[in-house]
C-alpha cells in the first residue's frame, strides 16, 4: 500500500491542486474559459513523459482563464528536465504574455505603469518554477556525482588493495622459488645420489621413493609460484584435480605398504571424490611421518546412503623423527567434511596404531 500511495502521489497531486485552482476561478457562464483549466489540469499526467507537450497544453488554459497553477507546473517540470536554457526563456515568456492578455478582447499596453508592473509580476511568477526546476536539476546532477564519485573511490581503494595483495603474492612466489624449491631440490638431488650409490635395496627403494615425491613437489611448487605471480587478472590454468581414479597411484607412492579396497560406484560429484582422496592423503602422510615402519590400509565403501572411509595403520617399529608440522591437516579435512555434511572422526587403536574415519552422505552418486 505504501508503494502504490508513493507512486500515484506525484502523480495525483499536482492534477488534484490543478483542479482546485480551477474550482476556486470556477464560472459557469464561461464554459470554454473552464473546459480550458480542466484540459489543462488532466494534462499534467502527461508532464513526466511528455514536458514540452504538456505545457503547450496548458497555455490556452492562461490565456482563456485565471486557472494557471497547472501551466506553473508543467512549467517546473519542463525546467527539471531539460538543459536548453533558451527554450525555457521562450517558454517563460509565453507564459507571461499569455497571463497579461485577456482574450479574446487582448488589452496590452505598455505606456502604462500598470501594465509594466503587472509585466514584472507576471514574469516573476515565470522565473519561479523555472529557476526551481533547474536547482532540483542541479541538485539531482549533484547527487549522481556524488555516486559516481563514490564509485571511483570505492573502485581505487579495490586497485589499491589488489595492488597490495599483487606485491604480496609476489613476494610469497620469490620466497618459495628461491628457500622452498631450492631446499626441495637438494633433497631430490641427495635422494638420486643416495639411490645411485648405495647396494642396500631397502634404501635404495626409501631413497627412489624420496626422490620422486621430491620431484612431485618441485612440479606442484612451480606451478603454485605461477599462480601466485599471476596477478594481471587472467585466469591461471589449474592443476587437473585429483579423483577416485587416482587412489591406487596415491596409496603406491605413498612410501609406505598400504593395501586398498574400494567398492564406490561411478558418479560421484567431484567435490567427494576430492573429500576421499585428501582424506586418503592426509592420513597416508601422517601414518609415514608419526609412524615409522608401519603398515597401513585403507577401506572405502559405499553403505546405503553414506560413503566411509576408513585409513587405520598398525603400531610403528621405530621411532618417529621429530619433523615440522602446523597441525593443520586434521582440521582441514574436518572443515571439508562439514561443508560437505559429513564428518571425520580419528584416534589410537586398541593395538597401538591409529585410525581416521570419514563419513559422507551419497549425494549424486548413481546407482551402484
Amino acid at each position: 500500500m505504501t508503494a502504490l500511495r508513493r507512486l500515484l502521489l506525484p502523480v495525483a497531486l499536482p492534477v488534484g491542486v490543478s483542479l482546485f485552482d480551477t474550482w476556486v476561478h470556477w464560472d459557469a457562464h464561461e464554459q470554454l474559459r473552464m473546459a480550458g483549466a480542466l484540459g489543462a489540469a488532466f494534462a499534467l499526467l502527461l508532464r513526466r513523459r511528455l514536458p514540452l507537450f504538456t505545457f503547450l497544453l496548458t497555455l490556452p488554459a492562461v490565456l482563456l482563464s485565471d486557472a494557471v497553477t497547472a501551466s506553473l507546473i508543467a512549467l517546473y517540470t519542463l525546467a527539471s528536465v531539460t538543459r536548453h536554457r533558451v527554450l525555457l526563456g521562450v517558454c517563460a515568456l509565453a507564459f507571461t504574455l499569455s497571463d497579461m492578455t485577456s482574450w479574446p478582447s487582448p488589452i496590452f499596453d505598455l505606456t502604462k505603469v500598470a501594465t509594466l508592473i503587472t509585466l514584472g509580476y507576471t514574469g516573476a511568477t515565470a522565473a519561479a518554477p523555472v529557476f526551481l526546476g533547474q536547482l532540483v536539476q542541479t541538485r539531482r546532477d549533484l547527487s549522481l556525482r556524488l555516486v559516481e564519485i563514490s564509485e571511483a573511490r570505492d573502485h581505487e581503494q579495490l586497485l589499491t588493495a589488489q595492488a597490495v595483495l599483487a606485491r604480496e603474492r609476489a613476494e610469497l612466489a620469490r620466497e618459495m622459488h628461491d628457500v622452498v624449491s631450492h631446499q626441495v631440490s637438494l633433497i631430490a638431488v641427495r635422494a638420486g645420489a643416495l639411490q645411485v650409490g648405495t647396494r642396500d635395496a631397502e634404501a635404495k627403494e626409501a631413497a627412489g621413493t624420496i626422490r620422486r615425491l621430491s620431484v612431485q613437489t618441485l612440479d606442484e611448487l612451480r606451478h603454485m609460484v605461477s599462480v601466485l605471480r599471476a596477478s594481471d587478472g587472467r585466469p591461471t590454468e589449474l592443476t587437473p584435480q585429483p579423483s577416485l581414479a587416482d587412489l591406487e597411484q596415491l596409496v603406491r607412492s605413498s612410501g609406505i605398504e598400504a593395501q586398498l579396497t574400494t567398492d564406490l560406484p561411478d558418479g560421484l560429484p567431484p567435490a567427494v571424490q576430492r573429500a576421499v582422496y585428501r582424506t586418503v592423503q592426509e592420513a597416508l602422510t601422517n601414518a609415514r611421518k608419526h609412524a615409522p615402519g608401519a603398515t597401513a590400509t585403507v577401506r572405502i565403501h559405499h553403505e546405503g546412503t553414506c560413503i566411509r572411509v576408513a585409513i587405520t595403520n598398525t603400531a610403528p617399529t621405530r621411532p618417529a623423527l621429530p619433523l615440522p608440522s602446523a597441525h593443520y591437516g586434521l582440521v582441514g579435512l574436518r572443515q571439508r567434511a562439514a561443508l560437505l555434511g559429513g564428518t571425520v572422526s580419528f584416534g589410537p587403536t586398541v593395538d597401538g596404531g591409529y585410525e581416521l574415519c570419514l563419513e559422507l552422505p551419497a549425494v549424486g552418486t548413481a546407482p551402484g
